[in-house]
């Protein structure tokens, strides 16, 4: 029995200790670090985006008399949602102003003649065909194809007074800057207003944000 009391003793002093040890063991293993924040170096989804430029008009709407080449401005804004890295689709609103001269009467009968102007909603699609990657493997340079249709409404209406179809397509470039949310591009379209047998084409630097 005298043999057992430095082991008893031993146990009983060392007790605490190695309770307190696994108990500062516990609380450092259920501490850990805050994970990190990473961000997306190209943000996709929702997005809002402007463009405009130059317009022209081979042959504008006309049922009698000259229809000639006619050249104007254009701007367009479009809100849509990224589905994936290639594909997007979205709504848009155009407006444009062309200018025709005098001896353009359009449908009027020669009551009106002169320049005209047209207002277009309708929807759009765009899907990336090609990307280029930056020295840090991110793909931020597309080249894409983006089409679309939409219902044509031109003013003023005594010298155009019906409504048109109006399609388009075309190629365009376009770069994802390092500030994510904003991207920029440029486009080229062809376009075609369907009831009049009109052509025409586009050029139109543009400017995107995704939320």
């Amino acid at each position: 029995m005298k043999a057992l009391a430095p082991f008893v003793l031993f146990s009983v002093l060392a007790a605490p200790t190695l309770a307190g040890a696994q108990q500062s063991t516990s609380d450092t293993n259920s501490v850990q670090d805050r994970p990190a924040v990473t961000f997306n170096e190209i943000e996709r989804g929702l997005y809002f985006s402007v463009q405009g430029g130059p317009s022209f008009i081979v042959n504008p709407p006309a049922e009698e008399g000259e229809r000639p080449f006619s050249s104007g401005q254009m701007a367009q804004v479009e809100v849509g949602f990224d589905i994936g890295d290639r594909l997007s689709l979205g709504v848009f609103l155009m407006g444009a102003a062309n200018r025709a001269g005098s001896d353009y009467v359009g449908n009027s009968g020669g009551a009106a003649s002169g320049d005209f102007s047209y207002l277009v909603p309708g929807a759009v699609a765009r899907v990336h065909l090609v990307g280029f990657a930056d020295n840090q493997e991110v793909k931020r340079t597309w080249i894409y194809a983006r089409g679309g249709v939409g219902y044509t409404l031109f003013s003023p209406k005594l010298l155009l007074p019906d409504s048109d179809i109006l399609v388009f397509a075309g190629p365009g470039v376009e770069y994802y800057t390092r500030l994510r949310h904003f991207s920029v591009g440029l486009e080229v379209s062809a376009s075609y207003l369907v009831s009049s047998g009109s052509f025409g084409f586009a050029v139109s630097p543009n400017l995107r944000y995704a939320f």
